[in-house]
């Protein structure tokens, strides 16, 4: 390249270059002032999920049915229902699994059969807190079966997949409604038509057969459900809430997020001294705590209390809740052993082998603590539900044990399972009907009894509390008969699939012996508020 110059010549760039004295020039970066945005964490790109399949017709009617039997089942309460909405919903996240491409794997298999399972609790039970539990449960159990992760990130985050769902699951649903939407006319008209002609037919026999005969109206009336213009707003919601969650289940299965590939960074290892020697020393501790509880079964409880000073509910109590705890802070100390221990498989293997067995030996002294505090005291719901946790901690900690013996790599899932199987026997066994049972059987052996605790007990008690002889047995009723009230339906209370079988037997056996409430008796035994709605009327 040449420039001019005065006088008519030329010369190149480079000789313009030497012939201009050399100085420093700041050149300045064309991308310096340009703004940078920091992209996503490293662990939210390797669990993005793959592009999800084009949504397939069945997925979109099993969405559609799970929104409409969301809307006409849920607002009554649960039951049946449950288990009923679940149904659809499975099937559309089944169908969209497999246009996706993936296969059924064991694991799924457990999940998929462990969700119904739990959703049987609420068919059966009529207690709140073991209902709550099987629900929360079953979703979890549902979305470990759409994203068929068995890391412990994959089982701790999983249910989170379902929430990122939400919003990509009306775009995802809607792209395939468009796609079908050509033709429409051809497409979707005969099955309008279908629906309506055969919903028109329904109402109108319906309504003749209803005014024909009185017992055939009162069987369409518990099988329908009743609707009212009061109710719209919230079988709206209903509606919505089931579609939400049935297009999140069916967009996850479609493409869920890869929780396996999220990696946890090992942690650094420690030398031998400094994590071998504390944990050594806890287990010394455990081992000294435990030839004293041997000594007191040995010795005998009744030494104990008489050097102690303590009563049998006292040392009991004493104890119970810390050694709760150290069974609960054993298993952080073994999950930060693991992480900061050095590989030697040996070492580890006698160290913390030797705390698991100790730490099962404390959770049965709890249970033995918890024994003598029921024995004095009478057994209670949070008595019961501390005693169900104790033992499931003591579980956890056999699978890891097994787990030092054969490989960690089930672990998650059998935590996880495991969890699963504690809540449906918890559901199963009937807390409020073991509380009942327990307490009549105190009552029966000493004579007493508190009445005014059965007032809160679920429809779940009832066969146990109506053995009792009279006055305590109406005493004992009068808080759930008030409960169930009249409501002009046959004192059937709710309709079939939002009604429990423990609620329908308790109701059978309070109209066959309605209670009949002694206020004065009542009062002597500690029960002075007592409902009268209702009361005799099943």
């Amino acid at each position: 390249m040449t420039r001019r110059v005065d006088g008519g010549g030329s010369v190149s760039e480079a000789e313009l270059n030497d012939a201009v004295p050399a100085r420093a020039v700041a050149v300045s970066n064309p991308h310096e002032w340009a703004h940078h945005t920091a992209g996503p964490p490293q662990w939210l790109v390797d669990v993005r999920p793959d592009p999800p399949a084009a949504v397939r017709s069945a997925t979109l009617w099993s969405v559609l049915a799970t929104a409409v039997l969301s809307a006409l089942l849920l607002g009554e309460g649960s039951g049946l229902n449950l288990l009923i909405v679940a149904v659809p919903a499975a099937l559309g996240a089944y169908f969209a699994a497999r246009a996706a491409g993936r296969t059924v794997r064991r694991w799924t298999v457990v999940w998929a059969l462990g969700g119904p399972a739990l959703l049987v609790i609420p068919a059966l039970r009529d207690a709140g807190w073991p209902t709550f539990l099987a629900v929360v449960s079953a979703m979890a159990l549902g979305s470990f079966a759409l994203h068929g992760s068995g890391s412990w990130p994959g089982v701790l985050f999983s249910p989170l997949g379902l929430l990122g769902s939400i919003g990509t699951g009306f775009g995802w649903a809607w792209s395939g409604v468009r796609e079908r939407s050509g033709g429409a006319r051809e497409r979707w008209g005969p099955a309008v038509r279908t629906v309506l002609v055969a919903a028109v037919l329904l109402l109108v026999f319906g309504a003749l057969f209803a005014g024909a005969d009185a017992a055939f109206a009162d069987l369409l009336g518990g099988l329908v459900p009743d609707f009212s213009v009061a109710d719209g707003p919230w079988r709206i919601l209903l509606f919505l809430v089931g579609l939400v969650g049935a297009l999140a289940a069916a967009r996850t299965a479609a493409a869920p997020l890869r929780w396996d590939r999220m990696r946890v960074r090992p942690g650094r290892s420690r030398g031998r001294a400094e994590w071998a020697v504390p944990l050594i020393v806890l287990d010394l501790l455990f081992a000294a705590f435990i030839a004293v509880q041997l000594a007191v079964l040995f010795g005998g409880y009744d030494k104990v209390l008489k050097e102690t000073g303590l009563t049998y509910a006292a040392y009991a109590r004493q104890g119970f809740w810390q050694l709760l705890w150290a069974t609960v802070l054993t298993l952080a100390v073994i999950a930060l052993a693991l992480r900061w221990a050095p590989r030697d498989r040996a070492l580890v293997r006698s160290v913390l082998g030797t705390l698991c067995v100790l730490t099962l030996v404390v959770v049965a002294s709890a249970l033995r603590r918890m024994d003598l505090y029921v024995d004095a005291y009478g057994l209670t719901r949070l008595r019961i539900s501390v005693a169900a946790m104790e033992l499931w901690l003591g579980l956890v900690i056999v699978l890891i044990m097994a787990a030092g013996v054969w490989g960690a790599r089930w672990l998650p899932r059998a935590v996880a399972a495991s969890a699963a199987v504690a809540v449906l026997a918890f559901g199963l066994v009937s807390p409020d009907g073991l509380v009942a049972e327990q307490n009549v059987q105190r009552y029966q052996d000493t004579g007493k009894i508190d009445i005014g605790y059965f007032q809160d007990l679920s429809a779940d008690a009832v066969p146990a509390l109506d053995t009792l002889p009279e006055p305590e047995r109406s005493c004992a009723l009068a808080g759930i008969a008030d409960r169930f009230g009249s409501d002009g339906r046959g004192g059937t209370g709710k309709p079939w699939y939002a009604t429990s079988l423990a609620e329908s037997r308790a109701r059978g056996i309070l109209r066959e012996r309605p209670v009949d409430i002694d206020t004065e008796a009542c009062g002597r035994m500690g029960l002075y508020d007592v409902g009268r709605v209702g009361l005799g009327e099943y």
